[in-house]
């Protein structure tokens, strides 16, 4: 298993996993994760349906406790502390580690409002005008929503509704931004979009994605994870596991794994 720790990168890790294991109930979905995220990097999750990576992504801004039965082992920590420790607010950790979800969910409002609304809850104290411009332009939509700012979200299209939320998470002004699936739900030109605003991001921002398209990962991520399942000995289900991480021409090109050779190359299963 090839895991890259620190030292490896030398860069800044904003965000660690040890030795993590997830469970839902008694069932434990995923095993022994350990993994560094580099700051202003974009680091993609790869693997089969199952394997955890949608799991352990949403480890990272405690996602998860929103599941009633789910419980993490290990430790993961931002800027090298304990976001599940006892006096830490989740909400907060929320707002510094902010996520974009599979499909898209902007806000029954303005597109003005779905900006400007979760700054101001969270007390944003600056020009607001300003913030909804900086964040659309960073999220690659202010050219094509300028000019009706108080059309309602809905109204815009699929890929402009995901940029939105993009937008949205950007004005929180997080430090990593959390990317579930960002374009399963979109065609290819609204994925494209979505991948030249990642690029961006990465100037200002630490992004993690999930995606199920190979090339999207090698396109827009600077490492790369590779996840993979195997069925639990004696009942049911599958444990989820990481297999390797390293950087992104590394995975693709010249793996030190044999199924991660099998996955990229689709020989896979």
């Amino acid at each position: 298993m090839n895991n890259l720790s620190s030292s490896d990168f030398y860069e800044d890790v904003v965000l660690r996993a040890e030795n993590v294991d997830v469970y839902y109930g008694s069932h434990k979905a995923v095993a022994g994760v350990n993994l560094d995220i580099p700051k202003n990097n974009a680091i993609a999750f790869i693997g089969p349906s199952g394997c955890g990576k949608s799991t352990i992504l949403r480890c990272f801004n405690r996602m998860n406790d929103l599941v009633a039965s789910a419980r993490i082992k290990g430790r993961i920590t931002f800027k090298d502390k304990d976001i599940y420790a006892k006096n830490v607010d989740p909400v907060l950790v929320r707002s510094r580690i902010g996520m974009v979800f599979q499909k898209p969910n902007p806000f029954p409002k303005s597109i003005y409002e779905n900006i400007a609304w979760g700054a101001r809850i969270n007390g944003y104290k600056g020009n607001m005008d300003d913030l909804v411009e900086e964040s659309l332009r960073k999220a690659a939509l202010w050219d094509e929503v300028k000019d009706k700012l108080r059309q309602s979200g809905l109204a815009l299209s699929g890929g402009q509704q995901q940029r939105l939320c993009i937008a949205r998470t950007i004005a929180l002004q997080p430090e990593v931004i959390l990317m579930d699936e960002p374009c399963s739900a979109l065609d290819p030109i609204s994925t494209l979009k979505v991948e030249e605003s990642i690029h961006e991001l990465k100037r200002n921002f630490t992004i993690v994605i999930v995606t199920h398209n190979m090339q999207q990962a090698s396109r827009v991520s600077d490492y790369t994870a590779f996840f993979n399942a195997k069925s639990i000995e004696g009942g049911s289900g599958k444990l989820g596991y990481l297999v390797e991480y390293d950087q992104t021409d590394r995975i693709f090109q010249n793996p030190a794994e044999e199924a991660t050779q099998e996955y990229v190359s689709g020989r896979f299963g």
